[in-house]
């Protein structure tokens, strides 16, 4: 079984966090990974920087430009990332955008994926129709899971036929904008998550975008299974450094 869906399995909410490899420092990837399996994390999604991150606000999108200049590239995270199953054995999924996992050539990269014991793959801007005509079987193929998105502006329709697709968990966006921390849920954000709910997925969801701190973790994961936290976690880091992950995570929890 998938380590995303063993994980799934266990009766508590999940606490995923998102960082862009390469930052602060080029090699902080692997540390910031065994940090944050160290004090209890669930998952953790690893950011692939890209030139042109258009749904990241703009605490992400310094980031990437950042981990980009520090000389970060996807042969270079797969080259850190090479033992990481040696010391670290929750759930690692890799966040991006889809040009890139284009250049490297889509089979290349699952097969790497599979060899580092990488889970699954997060890519915005990948369709649901495109990836099942061209690229689902590559991914069945090396055991990796696809995880979609879906906001308060995604049809009940393709909700069901994401659902139908999906093998994991569903990356729910909070809102319609960018990603960011946020002080709190409105009644909109409140509303979609009841109408979610209320459909009775099969796929658990995970809330993202707008989680900042335990007030906003715990609103979010009321009525689903977890909250990712991404820009406030990488404000953390800017300020604090790797050594004081654990004080990030504990103020979560």
């Amino acid at each position: 079984m998938n380590r995303i869906n063993k994980k799934l399995q266990e009766d508590k909410k999940m606490l995923s966090i998102y960082f862009t490899a390469g930052y602060p420092k080029l090699n902080d990837t692997v540390p910031i990974i065994e940090e944050l399996e160290k004090n209890g994390v669930d998952l953790i999604e690893i950011g692939l920087p890209f030139s042109d991150p258009l749904a990241d606000g703009p605490t992400i999108q310094q980031s990437s430009t950042a981990a980009l200049k520090n000389g970060m590239h996807t042969e270079l995270l797969f080259q850190q990332l090479k033992g990481i199953r040696k010391t670290v054995s929750v759930p690692l999924i890799i966040m991006g955008y889809f040009n890139p996992v284009l250049q490297y050539g889509v089979e290349a990269f699952c097969k790497k994926c599979q060899e580092i014991g990488i889970d699954g793959l997060i890519l915005p801007d990948l369709p649901l129709d495109v990836y099942q005509e061209e690229y689902k079987s590559i991914f069945e193929k090396y055991g990796l899971i696809n995880v979609f998105l879906i906001t308060p502006q995604t049809s009940e329709a393709r909700i069901k036929a994401i659902d139908d697709a999906s093998e994991g968990f569903i990356y729910m966006v909070s809102s319609a904008s960018t990603t960011g921390a946020k002080e709190g849920f409105g009644p909109e954000q409140k509303a979609y998550f009841e109408r979610i709910t209320e459909m009775k997925l099969k796929n658990p969801q995970i809330v993202g975008f707008g989680i900042s701190n335990s007030d906003t973790f715990q609103q979010a994961t009321q009525k689903t299974k977890g909250a990712i936290i991404g820009s406030a976690f990488i404000k953390h880091l800017s300020q604090k450094g790797v050594s004081k992950i654990g004080q990030f995570v504990k103020g979560i929890r």
